[in-house]
């Protein structure tokens, strides 16, 4: 066998493999969801579910808490990026390391340690019955749609911490200072200067949150129960409880339509945040709090 024939060989094995991995695993699923989804009387009659007011329900509910998670999720995570990526402090590295922990935990940890944190036999809420003498739990929130929140935020921080601060620690303070130079206050500078570099990495972290949350399966389920019915929740439904394969099936392709839209537009924003204007190393941006 001629050199050429063997490395033609190698290029198929590497090439085929891979994609025969993808046809099984990946696109096989996803052909039978569509064929269960739309093949014969049954499954066509289950498109009828995209008209039923529960549908509209459950997609507005999923949708809702997902914006809320993603935009309570940046408002804990950018003051944290921002602090990663502009200070050099000692156990900086160890810290941005231990903000990942969350994003890595089962969620059957994750909501067990939120019910003895914040449950009405939890941590917070013996301490504030024990200090002010309360009779009854001040805090409610198990089943609630706030310890699903909070759970989220939990989970995802990290992602905006990684994403937006390692775009900005690479971006050039100079810019800011040569700003400041020339009368810009910090408002003035952070709206001008910083905000339009960082735009791209925050939207493209922004819809990976929202990705995530929108497709949050088990938090829901343990922590708000069957009566916070997301597409993934209702999914489960139909298909475990209900075993009505063929309206799991119509929501399961929604629910494959909705990610693979967010997942186009994250992957052209993640293409702008790779290539930061100016770009510095990190251990030229990072200044000693004072």
């Amino acid at each position: 066998m001629t050199r050429e024939r063997l490395r033609g060989v190698a290029l198929a094995a590497l090439y085929g493999l891979p994609l025969l991995f993808l046809a099984v695993f990946f696109f096989y699923p996803l052909l039978r969801i569509f064929l269960l989804s739309l093949g014969g009387a049954e499954s066509w009659a289950a498109l009828g579910t995209l008209a039923q007011p529960f549908f509209w329900k459950v997609l507005w509910f999923t949708t809702w808490q997902a914006v809320v998670s993603t935009l309570l999720t940046l408002l804990a995570g950018l003051p944290l990026a921002f602090v990663f990526a502009r200070f050099a402090f000692p156990g900086k590295t160890l810290l941005r390391a231990l903000t990942t922990i969350p994003f890595v935990l089962p969620t059957v940890v994750v909501a067990a340690a939120f019910t003895a944190l914040l449950g009405p036999s939890g941590v917070v809420n013996h301490w504030l019955q024990t200090v002010f003498g309360l009779a009854n739990p001040p805090i409610r929130l198990d089943q609630s749609v706030w310890m699903i929140l909070l759970a989220h935020v939990f989970y995802n921080v990290s992602v905006i911490v990684r994403t937006v601060g390692g775009f900005w620690a690479n971006l050039n303070p100079r810019l800011e200072e040569a700003a400041a130079v020339l009368g810009a206050d910090r408002w003035r500078l952070y709206r001008h200067i910083t905000l339009p570099l960082l735009l791209p990495s925050i939207l493209a972290a922004a819809l990976l949150v929202f990705l995530f949350c929108f497709t949050s399966f088990g938090v829901i389920l343990i922590l708000g129960g069957l009566r916070f019915a997301t597409l993934e929740v209702e999914i489960y439904r139909q298909a475990i409880s209900l075993f009505n394969l063929p309206v799991a099936a119509v929501l399961a392709l929604v629910q494959m339509i909705f990610t693979f839209a967010v997942m186009a537009v994250y992957t052209r924003l993640q293409a702008r945040a790779s290539r930061p204007l100016e770009a510095r190393p990190q251990s030229t941006t990072a200044r000693t709090p004072r």
